[in-house]
């Protein structure tokens, strides 16, 4: 595994396309695995270089805090796609499996290689038909706003996780600075596309009227 030099375009660009369906370097919510990788960079990506600069961008907005997220930290390459700098083989996919499987076994005996064939042939589409159904999912940081500086920020957080639903998963939090002493929860979350909407979240969140004055969604990505 490995990206290769981060610091060249060569490195980037396999980082680019790493993040083309992926919101993090690891999972589903920022974790050292972002940090070590955010650090090995040291600078924004160029700008043709889109998921990775969206990527750096949200990492950047933890500032300080980015070195306290979640996880244990390995390697830089550790970190990345099979097959690049680092790569010392790895486990075929199901595709590499997959085309592996020879439909058309040689066989001097037509009868023979004809019922090794059907047997193959079977074995393929019962493999593909195994294969879990994808589920698409988003990754949603929110901005809940308290009503001012007196607000119980630990309370309302706690009150905010309280929100439990079938494909929703609750993820990293701080609080940022907002003006004359108050502060704003900054919370991830991830969920399943087909189960839960933004709006449901807004009402949710929203009914801790004692603490919350308002919902934003500050990033939206699919997963």
């Amino acid at each position: 595994m490995g990206f290769g030099d981060l610091k060249s375009d060569s490195g980037l660009k396999v980082l680019n396309d790493f993040l083309a369906d992926k919101s993090y370097i690891e999972g589903f919510q920022p974790s050292q695995a972002d940090s070590v990788v955010f650090a090995a960079i040291g600078s924004a990506p160029k700008a043709q270089f889109v998921n990775a600069l969206r990527w750096y961008n949200q990492i950047n907005s933890y500032g300080g805090d980015v070195k306290s997220l979640p996880g244990v930290a390995k390697a830089i390459d550790s970190y990345g796609p099979a097959g690049v700098a680092g790569s010392a083989g790895g486990k075929k996919d199901d595709d590499d499996e997959d085309s592996d499987i020879d439909l058309f076994g040689d066989d001097s005996d037509d009868e023979e290689a004809e019922k090794l064939k059907a047997e193959r042939v079977a074995a393929y589409a019962a493999k593909k038909t195994k294969k879990p159904a994808l589920i698409a999912k988003s990754s949603i940081l929110l901005d809940v706003k308290p009503w001012d500086d007196e607000t119980d920020m630990k309370a309302m957080e706690d009150a905010v996780r309280t929100i439990e639903a079938d494909g929703l998963l609750w993820g990293a939090s701080k609080l940022i600075p907002l003006a004359y002493g108050i502060k704003k929860l900054q919370i991830m979350c991830v969920v399943e596309d087909d189960k839960i909407g933004t709006d449901f979240l807004e009402e949710k969140i929203t009914e801790f009227e004692d603490f919350v004055q308002s919902v934003d969604i500050a990033a939206f990505n699919k997963i």
